[in-house]
């Protein structure tokens, strides 16, 4: 029965792993949507989030059935709460995700992001997908080293954020009232994802050590 128990708990952290993986799938082909003005790139990713809503219900099913049938205590019940809110974040990431194809969809058949800032952007894609690797990783082994460099990358977006504001407070700005509407928008999306990932790398050091890792204040 144990054995049981067990397995399917390394059920529930297998599905976390999954998830994990398609956010990050999510979030890269959203940046490619917004900075190509590629359409197809989004629709995939709005099609797509009906899957992590899937695994989301399914983690969320399968915890509550194991609180309900096992009643764990100690390190077993902290696993299962624990998750329970992990899956709650990368949900979450998705929906970040599909809020940036939307953004993409929105203006197509002409890129979102104007070109002044499209380094910048791109720039912040490529670290919310660096962050979201690292994060699947940390669930699928618990490694509190890698967990602890999420903060690090966290720091990088939000230093690409401030720039995002540096250009957009210019005077000199000539990309309009929409645009800047669009990249404030979706620069926050960038941000709270990246967020998300690090409040699951901080769920996973509490998992293994029973320690709350509390936010850094800036």
């Amino acid at each position: 029965m144990r054995d049981q128990y067990h397995d399917e708990l390394d059920a529930i952290n297998t599905s976390l792993v999954e998830i994990t993986r398609l956010a990050g799938s999510a979030i890269n082909r959203a940046t490619q949507a917004l900075l190509d003005a590629d359409i197809q790139a989004a629709e995939s990713v709005i099609s797509g989030d009906a899957a992590i809503d899937q695994i989301y219900a399914e983690i969320e099913n399968r915890a509550m059935d194991l609180l309900a049938r096992q009643q764990p205590v100690a390190s077993d019940l902290r696993a299962i709460v624990t998750s329970l809110r992990m899956v709650a974040d990368i949900e979450r990431m998705g929906d970040l995700a599909l809020h940036i194809a939307r953004v993409a969809r929105r203006r197509y058949p002409s890129p979102a992001i104007p070109p002044p800032l499209h380094s910048t952007v791109l720039e912040m894609g490529q670290v919310a997908q660096r962050i979201v690797t690292k994060c699947s990783s940390v669930i699928a082994g618990r490694d509190l080293e890698l967990a602890a460099e999420l903060e690090r990358d966290d720091d990088a977006m939000d230093e690409l954020h401030r720039r995002l504001f540096t250009v957009l407070l210019d005077p000199h700005w000539q990309g309009g009232i929409e645009s800047a509407i669009d990249v404030t928008l979706c620069g926050r999306y960038y941000e709270r994802f990246c967020d998300h990932a690090v409040s699951v790398a901080r769920r996973v050091i509490y998992l293994v050590t029973g320690e709350r890792v509390e936010p850094v204040e800036a």
